[in-house]
């Protein structure tokens, strides 16, 4: 299947992180069931343990989810994207790639640990699409507090708790027609963790309208509609 985006340089820098993420998956998984045989069910933060256990992992966005983000990014014709969740940078590459080919933008980036942070940075820098990419390193709270609009995209894949604190922050900056996606959010768990979110977004006062879609997880769009 031909990929959307025409770019073998990018294609080849993604295959690898792809590969990588996926040979994480089982290891991440065994880990959660660990964790819950201990007693650990509390899965609406992370906790230090966690952290240590996250620190390499790629947690990439799925190919699919990324490619729709990338297609949507262009029917739109976003120039302006904020990504709540870098890690080692595979989205931020669909995002950038979205907004190079729409003519130039920015991709403004936040990400909590400084080591996936990095790793990023030499993702872009391999791709040869650093200079359409900020990433802010630290806490979103504080490093997202300057952020200016308009907005066009967001996309949230961040551990649930972070996600209303973010959506309050770029909410404000983003334009009429904006589109918000967050990944995973059909599951139980998720949708547990992401409730002070959806209150947020299914609030009409807010003058946003949202739907799952359907893939592996639940990936939700919203829309900016007032």
């Amino acid at each position: 299947m031909t990929s959307m985006l025409a770019d073998p340089k990018l294609e080849a820098v993604l295959d690898a992180l792809h590969a990588r993420s996926t040979d994480q998956e089982a290891g991440t998984g065994a880990y959660f069931q660990g964790r819950a045989k201990a007693g650990r069910t509390d899965f609406s933060a992370l906790d230090a343990g966690d952290h240590a256990y996250y620190a390499d992992k790629l947690v990439a966005l799925d190919r699919d989810k990324a490619e729709f983000c990338y297609g949507l990014c262009r029917a739109i014709g976003a120039r302006r994207i904020v990504e709540l969740g870098t890690s080692f940078g595979v989205s931020t590459l669909y995002l950038a790639a979205a907004v190079r080919d729409n003519g130039g933008g920015l991709v403004i980036g936040a990400e909590y640990e400084p080591d996936k942070a990095r790793a990023a940075r030499a993702n872009f820098a391999a791709a040869g699409l650093e200079a359409f990419i900020e990433l802010r390193e630290g806490d979103l709270r504080q490093t997202l507090e300057t952020i200016q609009g308009p907005i066009d995209f967001a996309l949230f894949d961040i551990w649930t708790e972070m996600a209303l604190p973010a959506l309050r922050l770029i909410a404000p900056h983003l334009r009429p027609g904006a589109v918000i996606c967050a990944d995973n959010t059909a599951a139980p768990r998720a949708r547990a963790g992401y409730a002070a979110f959806f209150a947020y977004i299914e609030d009409p006062a807010n003058g946003l309208r949202t739907m799952t879609l359907p893939f592996d997880g639940g990936f939700e769009m919203t829309v900016k509609v007032g």
